[in-house]
């Protein structure tokens, strides 16, 4: 598909739809990067309603101004991230790993399954986590935890 043709807008003002020039419409679609953290902004993928992958932009660049800004829109709202301030409690139960922290964001709760894939460390400190629901947490370097809080991390991963 020419990126040039894809038309992504707002209607109503929470669903973001795309039209392709004159030939289809598609009423609820997610843009998700294919490598958010090893190529940021390049490769975009928008899935329809169910997940389907619609079509793949190597550059998101190349889409209409009004239409990548509706993208960056929703992306900005689907990859927000919370930093890590404190972890409060931490517990593992059958697979499933239940966090209680304080974030720049205010106390949060969530769950991770599966660590070895949803625990991300980008260097030797840096550790994002990523939740049930897509939702991303991230601890910019563990070392500066207080103790209660290293020691959550330590024991989990």
């Amino acid at each position: 598909m020419n990126p040039e043709t894809l038309r992504l807008f707002y209607s109503p003002k929470d669903r973001l739809r795309l039209t392709v020039g004159e030939e289809r419409s598609y009423h609820t679609v997610k843009p998700v990067w294919a490598a958010p953290l090893s190529r940021p902004d390049t490769y975009l993928a928008l899935l329809d309603g169910k997940g389907a992958e619609i079509v793949m932009l190597p550059d998101p660049a190349q889409l209409p101004p009004d239409s990548l800004a509706a993208a960056r829109e929703e992306l900005r709202r689907r990859y927000l991230t919370a930093t890590v301030t404190q972890v409060t409690h931490a517990r593992q139960e059958f697979g499933a790993t239940y966090w209680s922290v304080e974030t720049d964001r205010g106390p949060r709760d969530f769950v991770t399954q599966n660590l070895q894939e949803n625990a991300i460390w980008l260097s030797d400190v840096h550790l994002l986590l990523l939740d049930v629901d897509g939702n991303r947490f991230e601890i910019t370097d563990v070392s500066r935890l207080d103790a209660p809080s290293r020691h959550y991390v330590e024991t989990i991963l």
